[in-house]
């Protein structure tokens, strides 16, 4: 499927919420920056230049058409030095002179720009206009039959006194905003990081840390939902872990009365027979707690995962089953509960030497947020419609993986599963390679 507009440019979009509330802020400050300046220079700054040039056009032209009558050099001298007088500017009359044909038009300065087209539209004359020599004066020079008539015009005459003030102040007045809304956004924001960050680690099964809710009213609303309802699992799993564990022990009472009848029996067959189901019931029975308690009350700690695997392919391996492990070349030492990591992965190693077809591969693979621990064997596999319904509680494997193998409780891989999921990462099943079963347990760092 082609990627939309939006898909394409969400990219370079800011990830986090603080970044995309600010930049949701910043780009219409920015716009309605860009609009007004344009709206100001066009209409307003354009307009008032074009009105106020024309008015000192008006003057220049009765100037020089007053000069231009005159045929007296001297008298033209005497009368260009008492309009000067009178007038604000200076005004210079230079007999058998000729303008300078090259002219800067400078067309970014949009008030220059105004001044010299009105100039040199409503004169009359051929003029010459020159806002660049200086900052603060405009000089103009007249072109007239018999030599050229120049005035030193106030650029403040002609246009609007500093118009960048204007823009300045927007300027100003924006950035101060937006550093006010930086500070409360973050704010804002505080209360849902912490509360993400809270989630994160209940979801992980390590301590939440405890934080007060503030904010908006939206977010003290979600920190106390999300506070209730902590305590409703963690209450949850303790009635459970308590209620299993009373079951737990009601039933050994009975599995040991059983085991001492079935010693003073005399038929050894049956007897033996019978002690096979007392112990298969045991282990059921173990099962079912590990599965209900789950470790909760357990604490978590750094864990070195390449360690913990080598130690069961060890065992493994002193049971005359053949495990071969592939460490991982960076360090894969993780905050974990020891234990429920430990049950979690041997369970599945223990599995994969059990129904495999005799060899397990054991792979670690560290990368920089998540840690991967793949367990391989060449058995007969699981049928892909089966891999979601396996990993249910109390739910076997195949016919095909079960033969002649014994069953067990269907508790294993769904204890790994808890496992995997309670520390924030996943148990996936796959095809294996090597044409058995491939299990991949993820824990992220």
């Amino acid at each position: 499927m082609t990627a939309g507009p939006y898909q394409r440019w969400q990219r370079y979009l800011p990830k986090g919420l603080f970044g995309r509330a600010l930049l949701i802020l910043i780009v219409p400050v920015i716009l309605i920056q860009i609009t007004v300046a344009l709206v100001f220079i066009e209409r307003h700054l354009d307009g008032v230049t074009r009105q106020m040039s024309a008015s000192i056009a008006r003057e220049l032209r009765s100037f020089a058409s007053v000069v231009e009558a005159q045929s007296d050099p001297a008298a033209i001298g005497r009368m260009v030095t008492q309009l000067s007088s009178g007038i604000g500017y200076d005004l210079a009359y230079m007999p058998k002179d000729f303008i300078d044909p090259q002219e800067r038009r400078p067309f970014y300065l949009i008030a220059d720009r105004a001044i010299i087209e009105t100039l040199q539209s409503q004169t009359g004359y051929p003029i010459s206009v020159d806002t660049q020599r200086e900052a603060k004066t405009v000089h103009a020079a007249i072109q007239l039959p018999s030599g050229v008539l120049r005035a030193s015009l106030p650029k403040n005459r002609l246009t609007t006194r500093n118009p960048h003030f204007l823009l300045v102040w927007m300027m100003a007045v924006s950035v101060f905003l937006i550093v006010v809304a930086t500070l409360f956004l973050r704010n804002q924001v505080r209360p849902i990081r912490q509360l993400a960050t809270a989630a994160e680690a209940f979801g992980k099964g390590q301590a939440a840390p405890v934080f007060k809710a503030s904010g908006a009213e939206e977010v003290r609303r979600a920190a106390l939902a999300f506070t209730t309802m902590r305590a409703r699992i963690e209450r949850q799993i303790a009635q459970r872990t308590l209620m299993l564990s009373g079951v737990s022990h009601d039933l050994r009472t009975p599995l040991t009365r059983m085991r001492l009848s079935l010693a003073m029996m005399d038929d050894e067959e049956e007897a033996a027979r019978l002690t096979r189901d007392v112990a298969e019931m045991e282990r059921m029975v173990d099962g079912f707690l590990a599965f209900a308690r789950g470790e909760a009350g357990e604490t978590p700690e750094p864990v070195d995962l390449s360690a913990m695997l080598e130690g069961i392919v060890a065992d493994e391996r002193a049971q005359g089953r053949d495990v071969t492990f592939e460490p991982s070349e960076a360090a894969a030492i993780l905050a974990l509960r020891p234990d429920a990591v430990r049950r979690c992965l041997r369970n599945v190693v223990e599995n994969a030497g059990k129904y495999g077809g005799g060899q397990v591969w054991v792979t670690l693979r560290a990368e920089v947020r998540r840690v991967w621990v793949v367990i391989e064997d060449d058995g007969p596999g699981i049928a892909p419609e089966m891999r979601e319904e396996i990993l249910r509680p109390f739910v076997r494997g195949d016919v095909a993986r079960n033969q002649d193998r014994g069953g067990g409780s269907g508790l294993g891989l769904s204890i790994a599963l808890d496992t995997a999921r309670a520390h924030g990462g996943d148990l996936i099943l796959s095809e294996s390679e090597h044409g058995g079963l491939a299990v991949t347990v993820s824990f992220p760092r």
